[in-house]
């Protein structure tokens, strides 16, 4: 078995921290535990280019209790767990190409790795390995018969491809999903970027001067998150309704030129490239703290600075970037800051995700053929279904229509 991993002699530590995140995952437990015995995906070569995590190593078993072959690198240079990835080629067989703090050259050799095994279907978080495949079209050995997306800056790209009419095979948004948006980018940001700033700076929040790009669901739950810890949210946007919404939940509103000045910490989610300018940069306090929470490092606009950080001594993910009259701070390079700096989202969350990749897969992999080369969404039904395993995973029971309400929903006749 081929595989690109650090070193192997990390796997127990790697299997320890896959069992942990294990125990969280509950509804991916009860389709792990489906799938062993109706093996769906029974022969399905799947390429997966995803944040190498317990969390992932967890949907990775999941597919492969499904009879599929599952094939693993990175999306991202600097979210690999290189223990977690040593126990999944160890421990589970799984070929593993990813090694935290990849070259770009090696990045990009890792998913050609996985596109040698010539896979039938692809997971992508960010698009890459599809833009990749597309890219190479006609030099791919084997053409991926579907895939699936997990979070917004792909689908962006994907209908981008779909627009241009250059999208080559059916792809599932699994971030169209109400399970996955509203949990994964809310919740699972929300905890998890705070979480990056604190395990890499150690700063207190409380009464600190926070500046958040971006008010889509990424952006309200750190923004949300902020304000439960004490600090004083400013929220910069471009789309009115949202800019709208985020003055209806209390928080001040405006342009980053005029918040810039006096913020302590900056944090992007947009999905968009130079939302901080080099001219906010320069603009910015001493002090001030510059974070990415978007999946790609193009937020802020670095390319200036690149030979002028330096990392802070103690501090493994702190860069400081000197000024002429101050000195700020770049969080991770700039990139992913909640996995760059910390262990990306908590796996309870992440179930919710991962289940809509699997449950996807099954779906995808019984309905593509009659599926035109577009960007869909997962039905509905298996949306609830997600739902509602959730739930009875929690001990939770919730009310049901009796059949006079049913009957009311559906009827006209009924009124003042």
């Amino acid at each position: 078995m081929k595989y690109r991993v650090k070193d192997l002699g990390l796997a127990q530590k790697g299997f320890s921290r896959i069992q942990w995140a294990e125990r969280e995952m509950k509804v991916l437990r009860i389709i792990q535990h489906d799938f062993q015995s109706a093996k769906p995906l029974r022969g399905l070569r799947i390429g997966a280019c995803l944040h190498v995590t317990a969390e992932t190593a967890v949907l990775a078993k999941t597919l492969k209790a499904g009879g599929a072959e599952v094939f693993l690198c990175a999306s991202n240079p600097l979210s690999t767990q290189d223990d977690v990835a040593a126990s999944l080629v160890k421990d589970f067989d799984i070929p593993v190409f990813a090694i935290r703090g990849d070259t770009t050259s090696d990045y990009y050799g890792n998913i050609q790795e996985v596109i040698d095994y010539e896979v039938d279907c692809t997971i992508d978080d960010g698009c890459d390995l599809v833009f990749y495949i597309h890219k190479n079209w006609d030099n791919v050995r084997k053409k991926p018969q579907f895939g699936l997306e997990e979070t917004t800056t792909g689908v962006i790209r994907l209908r981008a491809l779909e627009a241009s009419r250059q999208l080559k095979y059916p792809i599932l948004a699994v971030n169209e999903s109400f399970t996955k948006f509203m949990f994964d980018n809310r919740y699972g940001t929300g905890q998890s970027v705070i979480d990056g700033v604190l395990r890499a700076t150690n700063y207190l929040l409380a009464g600190k001067v926070s500046v958040v790009c971006g008010y889509g669901w990424c952006g309200k739950g750190i923004a949300r998150r902020l304000s439960g810890l004490g600090s004083r949210v400013r929220v910069c946007e471009v789309d009115p309704v949202k800019a709208l919404e985020a003055v209806m939940d209390g928080f001040e509103v405006g342009k980053l030129e005029n918040f810039v000045k006096e913020a302590d910490i900056i944090i992007t989610a947009t999905g968009n490239s130079h939302v901080v300018s080099s001219k906010f940069i320069k603009a910015s306090k001493d002090g001030a703290i510059f974070a990415n929470a978007g999946h790609f490092d193009i937020e802020l606009e670095l390319d200036e600075f690149k030979d002028s950080l330096k990392q802070v001594e103690g501090r493994p993910e702190v860069y400081e970037l000197q000024l002429e009259d101050k000195t700020v701070f770049i969080l991770g390079q700039g990139r992913l800051v909640n996995l760059a700096c910390a262990e990306g989202h908590p796996p309870s969350v992440m179930d919710l995700s991962f289940a809509n990749q699997a449950l996807g897969i099954e779906y995808m992999s019984s309905t593509h053929k009659s599926m035109e080369p577009k960007v869909f969404k997962l039905p509905d039904e298996l949306d609830r279904k997600i739902a509602k395993l959730k739930l009875q995973s929690l001990g939770i029971d919730i009310d049901h229509l009796t059949a006079e309400q049913e009957k009311y929903l559906r009827s006209f006749e009924i009124g003042t």
